[in-house]
């Protein structure tokens, strides 16, 4: 019996054509047949949820060629990590809505990088009308699977992400299970919250490949579980969640069984990021011509869906579509 095909995500939109988040990005994954897309959220000062993969935005945005906000730039310690530049969480929204997005790998993606400057950056509430509206144009229901970003960070400066998640779902019509919903971090403190306000959705646990999840290391310090717990027997028995989304490369690792595990337990199992460019891949599946040029990647890929994965984050749509549907 043929394998049902993963359901295929648009990773930011369609960012290995578009600058990412941007509305070009999510109309183009809409466009190419995408089953859903993925935004990340991080909030501006004054509580506006804005769709950003982290609150440091010089490398996606103009920001820095902005003279009135050249005072904001200072560093900062995110999840553990030193970072200087522009965060969102220093800016109102009417301030972040001047700027406009830029690619965020110009020298890979060089055609993608010929729209930068031109768009402005998105709200979820943005968002979730555009993905109402593409579903009516395209005459499919396309789904939303919503990345919550530094949750744990966010909450200790003052701005819970949880109710700001809760109110732009609820106002969207997103929050009553009538539309397909995943909501994902790499923080299970933080989908234990939003599941305990009611909103139907599944909520998938994100996993690194190395590493502790910042929520629990702050909580437990040293005696932190890191990521790869999670994904033993007794790892996946103990989740409080719908199902898992790991890095690639643990699917890639020779003999593991993260997804007979899972679905040994109900669990569904998603993976980030099916890339084409050798930059990404996995260095058995590269070729030549440079990091921008695209190696073997549907051998990497027929690895990843020979595991029987349930969902696979694409940046380009079309190719995704084409392989793994």
């Amino acid at each position: 019996m043929p394998r049902k095909s993963p359901l295929i995500i648009g990773h930011r939109g369609a960012p290995g054509y578009r600058p990412e988040h941007s509305r070009s990005s999510y109309e183009l994954a809409f466009a190419l047949g995408v089953d859903a897309v993925e935004p990340d959220v991080v909030a501006t000062k004054d509580g506006v949820l804005v769709i950003r993969h982290e609150n440091e935005i010089s490398g996606t945005t103009d920001v820095a060629q902005h003279p009135e906000f050249a005072d904001r730039r200072t560093t900062k310690r995110i999840d553990g990590e030193k970072l200087t530049g522009w965060f969102t969480e220093d800016f109102t929204w009417a301030e972040l809505s001047t700027l406009r997005v830029r690619e965020r790998l110009p020298r890979v993606r060089t055609s993608s990088a010929t729209f930068d400057d031109a768009q402005p950056i998105l709200r979820l509430p943005d968002l979730l009308e555009m993905i109402s509206a593409a579903s009516a144009e395209h005459g499919r229901e396309i789904g939303l699977v919503l990345e919550v970003k530094h949750a744990t960070y966010f909450e200790g400066i003052g701005l819970d992400l949880v109710p700001l998640i809760e109110r732009d779902l609820r106002a969207g019509g997103w929050a009553a299970g009538e539309l397909p919903l995943v909501i994902e971090s790499f923080e299970s403190t933080v989908l234990d919250r939003l599941r305990e306000t009611g909103i139907a959705a599944s909520f998938i646990y994100l996993i690194e490949a190395s590493g502790k999840p910042f929520d629990l290391v702050t909580s437990m310090g040293p005696e932190a579980p890191d990521y790869a717990s999670a994904v033993t027997p007794e790892g996946l028995d103990a989740l409080r969640a719908d199902g898992i989304s790991v890095n690639k490369r643990m699917l890639l690792q020779p003999g593991n069984t993260i997804v007979p595990d899972a679905h040994a337990r109900g669990l569904r199992v998603f993976t980030w990021t099916c890339r084409p460019e050798n930059q990404f891949l996995s260095p058995r599946f590269r070729a030549g011509g440079g990091k921008a040029a695209f190696g073997d990647y549907e051998g990497e890929w027929r690895v990843i869906a020979d595991t029987g994965v349930d969902g696979v984050f694409v940046d380009h749509p079309d190719l995704g579509v084409a392989f793994f549907r």
